[in-house]
């Protein structure tokens, strides 16, 4: 096969979301923002870990978006999310874990809330800056193809050599520059690379390596990093990709114009274990 017809062999569908836009509260709606929708007994989330000040503390995430999975199931035409309730997702802001630390474990969460005729909006903690308590903004979803950047490419074909046959045939499939930034926020399918590929990063630092210096991947015993390097990149997949929100004033952005990812293994994506997410942040 030629680069073109490897990277259509690796297509993966995913859902796109516009994230524009004033919206006003309908419980249970599709949204980012405003103050999530959630079960009688639900407890807010906190992450323990330090701040920019290196304080160690207790904070609540912020509520970042929740999506009607009845909403989403037109478009998820590999069948792999639920097609009811309501998923939420947190993640701690005032921090912004990377993501290369076992001790980022929770701070990001995602909830699904199966029952949604059983919700109502719940009140921001107390605790919870008010610089985190985001307008409500729109979000449309739509069906879409993803393929893999350069990093996920070359990681199933290892003898790849990244040159213009590449970019040109990524660019004729995606519409896109394959060397230029991606605004997108999506559900599934490839995520936009921005650094370097994430599937063996979720593994190992799920598994509580710290990947943060080359001391730290120096510490890894050679038969689980083997066994990872194998596994991870079909194992592992993409949940959800958040990028930059913009509505009037209001700006959410990820480091210097990154991503939020949000990944899962397909396993736990399976038996619908969303509290075993891990997430990672990227940017330029």
């Amino acid at each position: 096969m030629n680069v073109k017809e490897k990277l259509e062999s690796m297509a993966l569908s995913s859902i796109g979301l516009d994230i524009a836009g004033a919206e006003t509260y309908q419980p249970g709606a599709t949204r980012f923002g405003g103050r999530p929708d959630v079960p009688p007994d639900f407890v807010w989330p906190t992450y323990e870990g330090r701040d920019h000040a290196h304080v160690l503390a207790s904070r609540p995430l912020a509520f970042l978006a929740q999506l009607n999975c009845a909403d989403l199931a037109p478009y998820d035409t590999a069948h792999r999310l639920p097609d009811h309730g309501l998923l939420s997702f947190f993640y701690e802001l005032e921090s912004q874990r990377w993501g290369y630390d076992p001790r980022d474990r929770g701070c990001a969460r995602v909830y699904w809330f199966e029952d949604a005729s059983k919700l109502a909006a719940a009140d921001f903690p107390a605790e919870l800056d008010p610089d985190f308590h985001f307008p409500m903004v729109k979000i449309k979803p739509s069906r879409q193809t993803t393929y893999p950047s350069w990093d996920d490419f070359s990681t199933v074909w290892p003898d790849a050599v990244y040159d213009d046959t590449f970019t040109a045939a990524w660019e004729a499939l995606t519409g896109t520059d394959a060397e230029g930034p991606q605004s997108c926020s999506q559900l599934l399918g490839w995520p936009h690379v921005i650094q370097s590929t994430m599937f063996l990063e979720c593994d190992l630092a799920a598994q509580g390596y710290y990947l943060g210096t080359p001391e730290g991947w120096a510490e890894i015993p050679p038969a689980i990093r083997k066994q990872s390097e194998e596994t991870a990149h079909d194992r592992w997949m993409l949940l959800f990709q958040l990028d930059t929100v913009e509505c009037g004033d209001f700006e959410l952005m990820f480091g210097d114009c990154g991503h939020l990812y949000f990944y899962i293994t397909k396993e736990d994506l399976k038996a619908r274990r969303f509290d075993r997410i891990w997430s990672i942040t990227q940017c330029y």
